[in-house]
């Protein structure tokens, strides 16, 4: 039997974020997962490297880049509708999950329960998702900061709540990568080229 599973994620590079915003350069959510996914194992390996935790690194990749995977079905709703009120945000969080059983149904019977943990937190994981929830914050933060260099004055007042959001999920993994690897996306490409070392 064939199944429609792989296909359906394919589907998620045609779903646009930001949608209420004008945007200089359209980002989708198959974008925006792979950098999810980069940043989540980059602060795993922060917090074992830095501030002695044993974080499974390829584990927060994996799930980072399956977060937004219910978007297929759902689109990608704007932030500040989908926060307006509890109630919103309440019925919300019950159709992601629909959405999220909705694809593991898509899956052959004998494989499904390996994407289960993926698309559901596994008990024992808060740590693991609140650095891939801290990612995710980070890549949108880094959507502003990028938007801004273009001129674009639009995602202004997001990047300030974006920051602030970050900090009140007190990720301190999320602080070491603020502090030390955010201020090069400020850069252009030649600043940023002229940092890689020189064969002499």
């Amino acid at each position: 039997m064939s199944s429609s599973f792989y296909a359906m994620l394919s589907r998620m590079k045609y779903i646009k974020r930001w949608a209420l915003m004008r945007n200089s350069e359209p980002e989708n959510i198959s974008e925006h997962s792979l950098e999810v996914s980069m940043l989540a194992h980059g602060l795993a390996v922060l917090g074992n490297r830095r501030l002695g935790k044993h974080l499974d690194a390829d584990r927060a990749a994996v799930i980072g880049l399956y977060h937004d995977a219910g978007e297929i079905i759902t689109g990608d709703m704007p932030t500040p509708i989908k926060y307006y009120n509890p109630q919103i945000q309440s019925v919300f969080h019950a159709i992601e999950d629909d959405a999220a059983e909705a694809l593991l149904a898509m899956l052959p019977e004998d494989i499904r329960e390996d994407y289960r943990d993926i698309f559901f937190r596994a008990e024992g994981e808060e740590e693991l998702w609140r650095i891939v929830k801290a990612a995710d914050k980070l890549s949108a933060l880094i959507k502003c900061i990028e938007e801004g260099k273009a001129g674009n004055r639009e995602f202004d007042s997001a990047k300030k709540s974006l920051e602030e959001s970050v900090h009140a999920l007190q990720v301190p993994e999320a602080e070491l990568f603020m502090e030390e690897f955010l201020p090069a996306y400020y850069r252009t490409l030649d600043d940023l080229s002229s940092d890689a070392p020189r064969k002499p």
